[in-house]
């Protein structure tokens, strides 16, 4: 491929302190030349070397692509009447999930894959470059493997959650769905999964069943993530601390103990937020500012679902970040772009750096601060992916 000097970019975030002001690593008056799928050179557009083809971003501001790590895109039907039907006063359980799950079994796999690629590319065009996805819809061995393996043929995120809840013919049987989540489901899926993830919570799995569920996938290669304390207190956050979960995601409601845990934890264990779920279930919002002030990891993610966050908008979860839960703007970029990376365990990624994936993101604006001051505004205007201009 040939190198590409993206140049005159008023304001870059490049998330390498090393390279600019702040934590943010910002540089004004920026350039960035792409060779091939990765970043060759950053720095003053003055200083830029030469290169074969260059765009004028004629004083926009760059970012990082957008890394969302928690979303739920393999499904189909739709959830319009609980919506409706919660915005006029029913509360938010998990139950709504069969729901989802009889429609998903039913669906064809062209169908899947119609949605997740639709899913994928609407995130795209609001400069999301990375997407991890789980299963969760299927909640059979054969629906949960034909979930991944459909989803693997649009990210390399891809994650196990057949302990989303207890399927329905096993309603009276949580142990024996257990036994099959940590058997034969496992088998089937682990090919094509990176991670392995649960829904502890209650009405989902409790901290014992969640524990053998996590602990096998261990076993089989896959690394633990967890939906951890969303819609009350529970053992989710420390049992993702203990066991070296790359993320314990939600986080809404936390103790001093949990807040410890992932503040001594931070190298290993992201807090994963998830804003859209709060706004679209009337929820308590996480207080991002606590767990950054302990000194936790945090990132940011859509949790895009059909029940309780049908969004694919990072710009969206930034601005709620920023107005709800007590980040700074920097904070709130940081956490959606670099924070997502490292729940993801990527160093590759949600940087602008030489040697990181040529993925980056122009905004019709000269400031990232912009995606919180403008909320709603359709700011991405250009996306590189790989170093390929996805979105003119």
């Amino acid at each position: 491929m040939p190198t590409t000097v993206v140049t005159n970019i008023g304001s870059l975030v490049t998330n390498d302190p090393a390279l600019g002001d702040g934590p943010l690593g910002l540089i004004q008056n920026a350039a960035v030349v792409l060779d091939g799928e990765t970043v060759a050179w950053v720095g003053p557009k003055e200083k830029a070397p030469a290169a074969d083809t260059a765009h004028d971003a004629e004083g926009r501001a760059a970012i990082p692509g957008f890394v969302d790590s928690h979303s739920h895109l393999l499904f189909a039907g739709d959830r319009t009447q609980e919506f409706n039907a919660r915005m006029s006063g029913v509360p938010y359980t998990a139950g709504g999930i069969r729901t989802t799950v009889a429609a998903t079994r039913a669906a064809s796999d062209d169908a899947l894959d119609a949605n997740i690629r639709r899913y994928v590319t609407e995130a795209l065009r609001q400069g999301t470059t990375t997407i991890e996805t789980k299963s969760g819809y299927g909640l059979t061995p054969h629906d949960e493997a034909r979930a991944l393996r459909i989803a693997a043929a649009h990210t390399t995120e891809t994650t196990y959650l057949g302990a989303h809840i207890v399927a329905p013919e096993y309603a009276d049987d949580p142990a024996g769905y257990v036994a099959l989540v940590t058997g034969e489901m496992l088998e089937a899926c682990a090919p094509y999964a990176r991670w392995v993830d649960v829904f502890c919570e209650r009405g989902a799995f409790d901290g014992e069943q969640a524990r053998a569920i996590l602990t096998a996938g261990q076993k089989r290669g896959l690394v633990p993530r967890v939906h951890a304390n969303q819609l009350g207190h529970g053992p989710g956050v420390q049992l993702a601390v203990e066991l070296g979960a790359a993320s314990a995601d939600h986080c809404t409601h936390l103790t001093d103990e949990d807040v410890d845990a992932l503040a001594a934890g931070a190298r290993q264990t992201v807090a994963t937020l998830l804003p859209g779920a709060e706004f679209s279930t009337r929820a308590e919002y996480p207080d991002a500012r606590r767990l950054l002030d302990a000194g936790a990891t945090v990132a940011l993610s859509t949790d895009c679902n059909p029940g309780s966050s049908f969004t694919t908008s990072m710009p969206f979860c930034i601005a709620v970040a920023v107005r709800d839960m007590g980040m700074t703007p920097d904070e709130a970029i940081g956490a959606a772009t670099l924070g997502g990376a490292k729940a993801l365990r990527r160093a590759d990624i949600g940087r602008i750096t030489p040697g990181a994936r040529a993925d980056l993101a122009l905004l019709d604006a000269p400031s990232h601060v912009h995606l919180a001051y403008r909320p709603g505004v359709p700011l991405v205007s250009s996306v590189w992916r790989g170093g390929v201009r996805e979105l003119v």
